[in-house]
């Protein structure tokens, strides 16, 4: 769907199994999900990811990815998209964020038909993206350099390494940054393979030069196999198709892999004229390795892009580990101490931290339908999506302390299991009424039901203290009495009644409307009812204009609501078990404070669209503008820590979007052979938050990013406001510099400097065919959107980027000292508006009020 829809936006990553974002309209939830809903066959599948709230906002997790994975393209018939309230109103208060419908193929009710057989099998290869990896400084190696230290601190250390009584050179081990030594071979140092037995340069001397493999050798080309059996067939009565399929999928890393299975079983019995029932079973089974760690702290992509010395090769710490076993790093605490400070070896993080997960999983519904008369039609249906779940992490004895891996800092080893099943269940029973009331009037009408019940049984355990014997990863050998295990059970209902009317006058002229009532048990039990409308028109203006040059023309209208009954868990306050006291259990109230009265969200959307074909279905448009406003929504709000709580759950926000949506297709070229569709989709959403709780400003949404960076919800801001600490500018607009050449920045970093959302997104699809044969190609375009770069903050603080090396305005190398004529000059004014001409050392270029920088 990525650049194919209008008014989609679909962000992905290039993670094992990573997560996908599907957004539809904008932002409508402040803390909830903004995902759309995915039904199947009528069926909603949940599509949660189970990632660790360290790796929602950026810092230290591993990317699980999103259970919506589970639906095999191969057993995908058609899927589509319903945007607006008036499309979702049906599918109750999870399809407020718009809904994915996907149709899976079956088999057909063809009688003497044979049974079909379908192969299909497709092999992809991929690496890292050259273009998205940093491009490193080739000059100068590890070590903070004299401004670290006050100016007193050699680039390379001096002393006697092997004890033969004469002065080393020895490479500063515990720095793991690139502002050192200038690269010059005829330098021989004691660098950190000389630490280690396995090493052929152990305890010998190596000339100073750049490594020789950088971060880039340490992926690998990943390949991905995917085939597919499909058997279908079907005669006068029934109809079935049987699928299987395999995926494979070796990550761009070692030691990483994901493999599914998937078994899928459809079909139809039609009992006599009037009676049939379908069914369809789903059986998927996934099973992943070595999953790649993101954000910031302990992933080895921060070591690659932010903590790293160009002298290292990556190759050699390979064959390091695989000689030894053992955690062989560039970067250990001393010559006598060779645990590591900060750095794992990479490859034994790879093969001895990795984590696992499995999940098998149930999606099936049985349904039956009955055609009472001719005009009055009966539809019963049960469905089921039931899966149970296992997430392992590990941290091998030997690791560095970090908070990647089974959720303890503090630890280094451990290991940690995380299970959760999950059922949800909807029986839905619809009654339809059609019939022509006159020969120009039809009338559509129904009425309906949908319960739906959840239960999520969620449990993570965690060793304390690390583990009391190696390579044995089980709670039982916990090196500490273990902490009470995290349980959370939650249970949601939902009682949905609905019925709607569809009049059609002279198949020109369409009204619809429909209502629904839900119950819904995360609310108060005497507030927990509430229901919400839709009204829709159109109308057939082709109908009346007798012009060859149109093919189809009709205008649209529609206002809908969509009720929200929020997320589960906010009504009462809970205690949370913590580690016993003098052999008691002990407990404390959370420090998040419930509300008993709180009401329904509402998201209320307006909408209007015009759709156009012309010169004979060659040329086709699809125009639509809306508005969409979400108000009382459920959020968190800050309290005051005297009342004991750090926060109180309220009905408090509203945000509004309004957008502008652009289909337009063509075909370009069509003869008897050969014919070009090209379709152009174009989008623009503009976001605006509207209110929070009572004089409250902003939201934070998510904070403690390096700089002082935060993402925020902010009153007449563009929901993902990024603040920040920003330059003091002079009224010439330029920056001002202080006296030390330094820039002045802002007292308080709530500067806004930036916003997450996109000013316009948009795709390019074009499909060229030639008799049986078909190319797609897809360019998919976003335009704007703002980040801040935790990488870019780091790596040029630390020396790796390109951009930290080179020569000044003098001629001079910049990283030389102030006396060799080395520095830059940052550009800017002074507070009197003239030029800055006061030159400062590029020993942290380019970061200032950087972590471990006193300016």
């Amino acid at each position: 769907m990525s650049g194919k829809v209008s008014g989609v936006h679909v962000k992905s990553n290039g993670n094992l199994g990573g997560s996908t974002n599907v957004i539809i309209r904008g932002a409508t939830s402040f803390i909830g999900t903004n995902q759309a809903l995915f039904v199947i066959d009528g069926v909603p599948v949940n599509n949660s990811n189970t990632n660790n709230s360290g790796q929602r906002s950026g810092r230290s997790g591993y990317d699980y990815g999103n259970f919506a994975a589970d639906i095999n393209p191969a057993d995908i018939e058609s899927n589509s998209v319903l945007k607006g309230a008036a499309a979702t109103a049906l599918y109750g208060s999870r399809a407020a964020r718009g809904v994915i419908m996907i149709t899976t193929k079956k088999g057909s009710m063809t009688p003497g038909k044979a049974v079909g057989v379908e192969i299909n099998s497709s092999v992809s290869f991929g690496t890292y993206d050259k273009s998205t990896f940093p491009t490193f400084q080739t000059e100068y190696g590890a070590g903070y350099g004299p401004y670290y230290s006050g100016g007193d601190y050699p680039f390379l250390q001096e002393y006697d390494f092997n004890g033969d009584g004469n002065q080393d050179l020895v490479v500063p081990f515990t720095e793991d940054a690139s502002f050192g030594q200038q690269f010059d071979p005829n330098l021989m140092v004691f660098q950190s393979a000389s630490l280690y037995p396995e090493s052929p340069h152990y305890n010998q001397k190596t000339p100073w030069v750049l490594g020789k493999n950088d971060p880039g050798s340490f992926f690998q080309t990943g390949v991905t196999w995917n085939n597919n059996i499909a058997v279908s067939g079907g005669g006068d009565k029934t109809t079935f198709r049987l699928s299987y399929t395999n995926y494979n999928q070796k990550g761009i890393v070692e030691n990483s892999e994901m493999k599914r299975n998937n078994f899928l079983l459809s079909g139809t019995y039609r009992i006599n004229e009037k009676l049939s029932v379908t069914g369809s079973a789903n059986y998927i089974e996934t099973r992943s390795k070595g999953r790649n760690g993101t954000g910031y702290s302990q992933n080895i992509m921060s070591m690659f892009r932010q903590w790293y010395q160009m002298n290292v090769d990556i190759q050699e710490q390979r064959d390091l580990y695989f000689a030894s076993d053992q955690n062989q790093t560039w970067n250990p605490v001393s010559e006598d101490a060779l645990e590591p400070i900060y750095w794992n070896n990479p490859y034994f993080h790879l093969y001895e931290n990795y984590p696992t997960d499995e999940r098998r999983r149930l999606i099936g519904y049985a349904q039956v339908d009955y055609a009472i008369a001719p005009w009055l039609t009966f539809m019963g249906r049960v469905s089921v999506d039931n899966y149970g779940y296992l997430q392992e992490e590990r941290k091998a004895v030997g690791s560095v302390s970090g908070e990647l891996g089974v959720d303890r800092p503090d630890v280094t080893s451990g290991y940690s299991r995380y299970t959760k099943d999950f059922i949800e269940v909807n029986f839905d029973a619809i009654m339809k009424f059609s019939r022509d009331l006159t020969e120009s009037i039809n009338l559509v009408a129904f009425i309906g039901t949908n319960i739906s019940r959840r239960k999520d049984d969620r449990v993570f355990a965690s060793t304390n203290g690390g583990l009391s014997v190696p390579d044995v990863y089980a709670l039982g050998v916990s090196a500490s009495p273990m902490l009470p295990p995290e349980e959370n059970f939650r249970e949601v209902g939902v009682n949905g009644y609905f019925g709607g009317l569809s009049l059609a006058f002279a198949n020109m002229i369409f009204l619809d409307g429909t209502y629904r009532i839900d119950q819904s048990s995360t609310l108060p039990s005497d507030s927990r009812t509430y229901g919400y409308p839709s009204i829709s028109g159109s109308f057939l203006f082709s109908e009346l204009i007798s012009a060859g040059w149109l093919s189809y023309g009709k205008l649209r209208l529609n206002y809908a609501e969509v009720g929200n009954g929020g997320q589960w868990g906010y009504l009462r306050d809970v205690y949370i078990p913590a580690a016993p006291f003098g052999g008691a259990s002990i407990a404390s109230v959370s420090s998040r404070k419930r509300n008993p009265e709180l009401k329904e969200e509402r998201t209320k959307s307006l909408e209007a669209g015009i759709d156009l074909n012309v010169f004979m279905n060659r040329l086709r448009l699809d125009l639509a503008v809306y508005q969409t406003t979400s108000i009382n929504q459920i959020m968190p709000v800050a309290l005051s820590y005297a009342t004991g709580y750090t926060d109180r759950i309220y009905n408090a926000g509203d945000m509004e979007n309004k957008g502008i949506e652009i289909t337009l297709a063509g075909t370009a070229v069509k003869s008897t052979d050969f014919s070009w569709d090209i379709t152009l989709n174009w989008t623009k959403n503009v976001n605006t938050v509207t209110r929070l709780f009572g004089d409250i400003e902003n939201l934070q949404l998510d904070g403690g990013l390096q700089g002082g960076v935060s993402v925020n919800a902010r009153v007449d801001e563009p929901y993902g406001t990024i603040q920040g600490t920003d330059y003091v500018y002079h009224d010439n607009g330029q920056a001002i510099v202080k006296s030390n050449g330094h820039y002045q920045l802002t007292p308080t970093s709530d500067i806004v400097i930036g916003n997450m959302t996109p000013d316009w997104h948009g795709g390019l699809n074009n499909t060229l065919r030639y008799k049986n044969l078909s190319l797609d190609f897809l360019f998919d375009w976003q335009q704007g959107g703002d980040l801040f770069s935790v990488d870019l903050w780091y790596g040029m603080g630390t020396g790796l980027y390109e951009e930290t090396v080179g020569n000044n305005d003098l001629g001079n190398p910049m990283r030389n000292s102030l006396a060799d004529g080395g520095g830059i000059i940052n550009p800017g004014v002074m507070t009197d508006g003239t030029p800055n001409t006061i030159r400062v050392a590029a020993d942290n270029y380019a970061v200032r009020g950087w972590a471990r920088s006193p300016n």
